[in-house]
């Protein structure tokens, strides 16, 4: 899978990714990284990428044509139109199920705005995708780009060394993922779930999964309304004094 990141700041994008499970990643080769940089296409003798916004206001705008030329290096290079995410606030909210589908993609580009935004015309001419990672305002587009990529590579084929990760962790079924212990198995008078210490693997399992259905329960009901339940996970929500209806 390859990514590509249309930015002001490709070192920050390099350094960010080019460590831990992508960094791995894209040592073997199951991704691609390729921070482009936007400066490089400007046209204006002054190096500049951005102007005054007509109509006045304060900040400055990102012009279109740096934007679109650095687009279209990228598109000639991978010989095809890609898919554009655009990182605004006004976009789609990214969650896990966007993460999936993304992995399935062969090429996503990544445009990163600064300043006030980016010249509407180019954006409408590119964009694809328009996606938030948030209700917050942040400096640029690169950290949610950076936190889309993170979370669409341990979708990917191969980038997680246990392929069971990926079904196991948060937001997985729309279900939390379980408390997790390791050694000493007392800390502080704390003790570790005797289950977790019997060796009984069925066991083990339903416990997990009762815990996560607890967890998300109290802590993200809007995830709970969404998550498939079996007869054993009804039974179990039940006895806990949790009314829930068969889905």
């Amino acid at each position: 899978m390859n990514f590509y990141v249309m930015t002001l700041f490709p070192d920050m994008i390099i350094s960010g990714l080019n460590t831990s499970i992508t960094g791995r990643a894209i040592d073997k080769g199951i991704i691609s990284l390729n921070a482009v940089n936007i400066r490089d296409f400007t046209i204006d003798r002054h190096n500049h990428v951005d102007d005054y916004p007509y109509g006045g206001g304060a900040g400055m705008v990102m012009q279109a044509q740096p934007v679109y030329d650095c687009y279209k290096y990228i598109e000639n290079k991978i010989k095809k139109k890609p898919r554009v995410i655009f990182m605004t606030p006004a976009g789609k909210t990214f969650n896990q199920e966007m993460a999936v589908n993304l992995a399935q993609e062969e090429n996503i580009v990544f445009l990163c705005g600064h300043y006030e935004g980016i010249d509407e015309r180019v954006l409408e001419m590119i964009v694809t995708d328009n996606v938030s990672i948030g209700d917050y305002v942040l400096t640029g587009g690169e950290l949610p780009a950076m936190v889309m990529i993170d979370a669409i590579s341990r979708n990917v084929k191969g980038v997680l060394n246990n392929e069971e990760s990926a079904v196991t962790e948060s937001f997985y079924q729309n279900l939390l993922e379980y408390p997790q212990y390791t050694r000493p198995e007392t800390f502080m008078d704390k003790k570790v779930p005797e289950v977790l210490l019997s060796g009984h693997h069925a066991n083990i399992e339903r416990w997990r999964r009762n815990q996560s259905l607890l967890k998300t329960y109290n802590v993200r009901p809007d995830l709970f309304e969404r998550a498939k339940l079996d007869k054993k996970d009804i039974k179990f929500l039940r006895e806990q004094g949790i009314k829930i209806n068969d889905k």
